[in-house]
This record gives C-alpha cells, structure tokens and sequence, in this order.
C-alpha cells in the first residue's frame, strides 16, 4: 500500500508529465470523497409532509440512497463544463489543453460554490468537508499551473476557455433545493474532469518517455 500511494505522489526526480498525471490521480480521489463528504452531510427534503414526520424517529436514509436521490433529480446527460473540440483532430497534446480549458472552467465552478456556501452559513467553517474543498482548490490550481508549464513547452491546443463570472444565472440558486442539486453537479464535473486529466496526462507521458526511449536507441 505504501508503494502505491507513494507512485501518486509527485516528486521533483520524475517527468513533469507524470508528476502531473499522479496529482490528477490524487485529485480525481479528493474530488469523489469530497461528493461523498457532501452528500452524507447535506439534510435532503424529499419526502411529503406525512412521511417527513413519520421519519423524525427514524434513522436517517443511507448515503447511497441520498446520493440516488440527488442524482435523480440533477438533470441527466446535461454537463455544467462542455468545450467545442477543435476542428482537426486532436493530438495528446491538444488534448492536454483541451483538458485544461475544462479544469479551469471547473476552477471558476469550484470558486463560485465556495462564494456561496461560506455566505450561506455566514463564516468559513472549519469541518472535515471544508478542509478538503481547500484542498480540492489548491490541488487544482497546482494541477492548472503543471499543465500550463507543459503546454509552455511547445504542445498546442484548444484557445483557452474564458474567466468564469459567478452570477446567480451560474449558479442556479433560485432555492435551497436548486443549490444543493447545483453543488452535487459541480462536484461532479470535478470528478468527471480530473479523471479525464489523469488519463489524457498519463497518456501524453507515456508518449514521451516512448519518443526518448526510440531516440537513445538511434
């Protein structure tokens, strides 16, 4: 076990390729314990008003059936992140950037529902949810600069997505119930997006250390 955490976490001695491509992996983990943070400490109302008092006694849902029900109320096959690939085909570094337009746009995401929650309970908590969506941030914000620095190494991409503006059209807030829906899908996109990252950086790693490899044999 200690091997393995060990190879996810970034070192100076290994390619800036992989260094980033084992924080996506960290960060893919911290984003799905984060939903799971979420979702077992968010009160969720969807019951009637019998059933709410019939259940004041009783224990509360499991977190699987509180995650099914945010789930089935986020509306399906709609993603808060969508970018227009460019027109030729990509190459694994165009997909880097690519992948990187998307994790700043869920930057821009993560900043608005962090803007909300702290105005929402009236100070900046300090629980074990609030630790880790920090830690989510500043993971990001790494992961943002390593890709940057690759693409600043010659690979091309998508133009950059622009600065996100949190609005309440952004955030979807017309009510407790909306907010909750919206946090759950932005979490997601964290999710969806950094496994992504992980994947298309650890593909472009594996490119380059083959181009090395092929070149010390001529």
């Amino acid at each position: 076990m200690e091997g393995a955490a060990h190879s996810d976490t970034p070192g100076t001695e290994r390619p800036a390729a992989d260094r980033a491509a084992a924080l996506a992996r960290l960060l893919h983990r911290d984003c799905t314990r984060l939903l799971e943070l979420y979702v077992s400490t968010t009160a969720v109302i969807h019951a009637s008003v019998t059933t709410l008092l019939l259940s004041i006694t009783a224990p509360p849902p499991p977190q699987k059936e509180r995650e099914s029900f945010l789930s089935q109320h986020a509306p399906g096959g709609e993603r808060l992140v969508t970018l227009a690939l460019c027109p030729e085909a990509l190459s694994t570094g165009e997909q880097v950037g690519h992948v990187r337009s998307a994790l700043r746009r869920c930057m821009g995401l993560l900043e608005c529902l962090i803007v909300r929650e702290v105005e929402e309970m009236g100070e900046e908590l300090e629980g074990e949810y609030e630790s880790l969506r920090k830690t989510v941030r500043d993971r990001l914000g790494h992961l943002l600069h390593s890709t940057g620095a690759l693409l600043e190494e010659g690979e091309g991409g998508c133009p950059p997505s622009p600065p996100l503006q949190c609005t309440e059209d952004e955030v979807e807030a017309s009510g407790s119930f909306a907010a909750k829906i919206w946090t759950y899908r932005v979490l997601q996109e964290l999710i969806h997006w950094t496994d992504s990252a992980s994947q298309t950086l650890h593909l472009f790693h594996s490119e380059k250390h083959g181009q090395q490899q092929q070149q010390q044999l001529l």
